[in-house]
């Protein structure tokens, strides 16, 4: 390790980046010894590593000095396309209509609430409220603060209550509290370190929550008393088995608290009657490795979506009052992967996804007759947004696209009309008739036919610059959306692509299972056939495009790096994953053991670590000509943590030196990056016009 004394952060000139020392350091698993010369970095509290760190900080600094103008230039165009005074649109759940505001000026979001008035059904979209009350202000809890985020904000039943969780520091590490909203009183109970989530009983008297172990895994569920110290809360569900996870929620019916336990491929539920709080959690079907399901409440029944023997999911129903048995309801489909079902008093709505593209499916309580919710773009995203309400005819549904701006609808259940409540305001004249989007597919190594989303300012010449953004793992999906921030690009001239590889969910169960474990390779040559493809179709050039992407996607970033460095003119790696063999042999890291389902457990498995030493980055930087690489990533990240990007770039500088390397990192954030939407802009402009250099149009 090294120290102080060594002085391993030095810098030749003024106009060369950082060197650090390289200090010997070897590990071996079944038979196999690397070294690790970078590992002295992983200690945050090491003063070396902070000098590094900001070390690196200005050498950025320097190397983008020339672009303080374009930044400030993007920055202002985000702002004035954005309506920085504005309010989303009013949900009712009981006597209220809920949503949020945002001032001028302010970065933060400030939750209200006004009464439903009598004989109103629409949501009052007018600025001004009478009546309104302000439950939680954003802007005045993050005061002082360099860092803040809400972890929970949960309204109690009848509205009297309110429990909110708060992060200042970025590593998602939350002190609970719950507000009288009556009084206006934050009473004292409050309850530290605790995760997202959080439900109510029926008579408000009991809050149940979620703490964290050493690993940063939720694994206990507590019931506080409200207005009791927190010592006196009681352990509902421990789950000991390393690999699960836990949460829990109220139904929309707010008949039941619902605890999930759910690893990547296995999930287990129970739940406790919400007039019951003190009552033990029945189990639902006991825990089947390989079969995952999920619960929603529905009158005398519990709805039960699942993948027993069904790949893109079914449909079932069992008992509410003993489950057991499950009855078929809507059969598995290959191809048509079923999502989510939310249920309502009268219908259900299925979210799906079929062909790359997703979908609402309603049905009638009582019947299987039902419909697909019908879209006139040919790429678009939708589904279903806040819905408090159980007892309703209606559902309020997102939409968007890529040239489509975020788009909230009211839709009538029986008669299908659709009422747009707001459509995200794009100051400046935008105009979706200038913008166009396509879709494009490419042919992988094995003939997969992967699918591309493409958006271009209208008139934008062939062969012009290109961006390619991908993502790839956990079966997220990366769905056509629109960004204000993104008509920076377009508007220069640059073509805008998502690669939709595998490791993603778009098209299916399938799709996520062909890019996971000992297929995870398919995820990278994936996103390499795509802008291969975009080149062959004249979109763009090699020596004018980008690749970005994050987290998991920062993997992806890194691999094709060393697989295909002159496919590509630079890359954008965001709280990149970069080192994930050394991470997932240390089951004493955040989240370690959790995630052996998705990459496969290298300390158990000789075939496991080989694969995964294949493919890592940062294990195999080499004497390339690399294209240029900007890696941000943030201090407190508990998800990747900071010095993999750091190792890697370090790696990068002493193997291939006379590549162009840049490594930002926020030093008061976590692994979303600054918390404040003015933070988030500048951030955004910093890697658009580091983008913009790379493709010679700064």
């Amino acid at each position: 390790m090294a120290t102080g004394n060594v002085a391993p952060v030095t810098t030749e000139t003024p106009d060369s980046p950082p060197t650090v020392q390289a200090v010997p350091s070897e590990r071996t698993f079944h038979g196999d010894t690397v070294s690790d010369e970078y590992a002295w970095l992983s200690d945050k509290e090491n003063p070396d590593t902070i000098a590094y760190l900001k070390a690196e900080n200005s050498w950025t600094d320097r190397a983008t000095a020339h672009l303080a103008e374009l930044r400030d230039k993007i920055f202002q165009e985000i702002k004035s396309r954005t309506q920085e005074t504005d309010l989303s649109v009013p949900s009712r759940k009981g006597d209220f209509w809920y949503y949020t505001r945002t001032v001028e000026g302010k970065q933060y979001g400030i939750q209200c609430r006004v009464a439903v008035q009598p004989g109103e059904t629409d949501p009052p979209m007018t600025e001004d409220k009478p009546g309104e009350e302000v439950l939680l202000d954003g802007n005045a809890l993050a005061e002082g603060k360099e860092f803040f985020a809400l972890g929970t904000f949960d309204v109690s039943p009848d509205g009297n209550w309110l429990a909110y969780s708060t992060d200042f520091d970025g590593d998602e590490r939350f002190t609970l509290r719950v507000k009288n909203l009556v009084t206006g009183e934050v009473l004292a109970d409050e309850v530290p370190d605790t995760f997202y989530g959080s439900a109510w009983s029926a008579d408000d008297s009991a809050l149940f929550y979620t703490t964290v172990d050493d690993a940063w895994r939720p694994h206990r569920v507590w019931r506080h008393t409200v207005g009791r110290p927190a010592g006196e809360d009681v352990v509902v569900f421990e789950e000991p088995d390393e690999r699960f996870w836990v949460g829990v929620e109220l139904t929309r019916s707010e008949k039941f608290i619902v605890i999930d336990t759910q690893s990547k491929i296995t999930s287990e539920v129970r739940v406790i009657p919400a007039d019951a709080p003190t009552s033990e959690p029945v189990l639902v079907a006991p825990r089947e490795q390989g079969v995952e399901y999920s619960v929603e409440h529905h009158g005398h029944r519990f709805l039960i979506l699942h993948n027993k023997n069904a790949e893109d999911f079914a449909l079932a129903y069992t008992s509410a009052d003993a489950p057991g048995e499950w009855v078929e309801l809507i059969p598995h489909e290959p191809g048509t992967r079923l999502e989510s079902v939310d249920a309502f008093a009268r219908h259900l709505v299925i979210s799906q996804r079929r062909d790359g593209l997703t979908g609402l499916r309603v049905m009638v309580d009582g019947s299987t007759d039902s419909y697909q919710m019908e879209f006139p773009e040919p790429l678009f995203s939708v589904g279903l947004t806040s819905n408090p309400e159980y007892d309703t005819g209606s559902v309020r549904i997102a939409y968007t696209s890529m040239v489509t701006p975020d788009s909230i609808y009211d839709v009538d259940l029986v008669t299908r009309q659709m009422t747009l409540r707001k459509r995200k305001p794009v100051l400046g004249g935008y105009d979706p008739a200038d913008y166009e989007q396509f879709r494009e597919w490419a042919r992988a190594a094995d003939g997969t036919q992967v699918p591309i989303s493409i958006v271009v300012r209208r008139g934008t010449g062939r062969n012009a610059p290109a961006v390619l953004y991908g993502y790839g793992s956990y079966e997220h999906s990366i769905d056509p959306y629109f960004s204000i921030a993104r008509l920076s690009l377009l508007d220069r001239g640059v073509v805008f692509a998502i690669a939709h590889v595998r490791g993603g969910g778009e098209m299916g169960r399938r799709w996520y299972e062909d890019g996971k474990m000992l297929t995870k390779k398919n995820t990278f040559t994936d996103f390499v056939a795509c802008a291969e493809t975009l080149v062959a179709k004249g979109w763009t050039t090699a020596d004018k495009l980008v690749a970005r992407g994050g987290s998991a996607g920062g993997l992806l970033m890194g691999a094709i790096a060393n697989i295909a460095p002159d496919d590509f003119a630079g890359i954008v790696a965001q709280v990149p994953f970069v080192d994930p063999l050394t991470s997932i042999l240390d089951p004493s890291l955040p989240l370690t053991v959790t995630e052996w389902e998705e990459w496969g457990n290298p300390i158990d498995s000789a075939e496991v670590y080989a694969y995964m030493k294949s493919y890592s980055p940062y294990e195999n930087v080499a004497k390339l000509s690399y294209p240029k690489i900007l890696a941000v990533t943030s201090l407190n990240d508990t998800r990747v943590l900071y010095h993999e990007p750091a190792k890697w770039i370090a790696r990068l500088r002493a193997v291939a030196p006379d590549g162009e390397y840049l490594l930002k990192t926020e030093m008061g954030a976590g692994h979303g990056g600054p918390s404040g939407r003015y933070d988030s802009w500048k951030e955004e402009a910093f890697v658009a016009a580091w983008t913009l250099d790379v493709l010679g149009l700064a």
